[in-house]
């Protein structure tokens, strides 16, 4: 449970970071931040898994660069979905998910390493 709930917080954290570093990214408050985690990993669990499926032959020919379109499609609904949360523009979407990641990569295993039930999601 404590696993979970350090992974929603580093990517809210992550959101955060974005919302500062990427243009079009807009989130206006922490809560905000927290609810666009859960969706974006609700998002990314349920549909990303169908649109990968159905475009990938549009994948295979661009050479795996079509999922980044993917993950911007993917960004974009967590933030329609989420009051408070808004996604403007083609840099947003397509870098967002970028930024989102690398971030996210960072905090996850500074949590990792503070607290090792993270790993286990004990």
């Amino acid at each position: 449970m404590l696993g979970t709930f350090l992974t929603w917080l580093a990517t809210a954290l992550s959101l955060l970071v974005v919302d500062l570093v990427v243009p079009g990214v807009d989130l206006a408050t922490f809560p905000a931040a927290l609810i666009g985690a859960v969706v974006l990993g609700l998002v990314n669990s349920t549909v990303r898994p169908v649109l990968s499926l159905l475009s990938l032959p549009v994948n295979l020919v661009t050479l795996g660069l079509f999922s980044l379109v993917v993950n911007g499609v993917c960004f974009w609904l967590a933030a329609a979905l989420v009051p408070g949360f808004s996604v403007h523009g083609i840099v947003g979407i397509i870098l967002g998910p970028v930024v989102l990641s690398l971030v996210n990569t960072f905090l996850s295993k500074y949590f990792a390493e503070r607290h090792p039930d993270m790993q286990t999601g004990v």
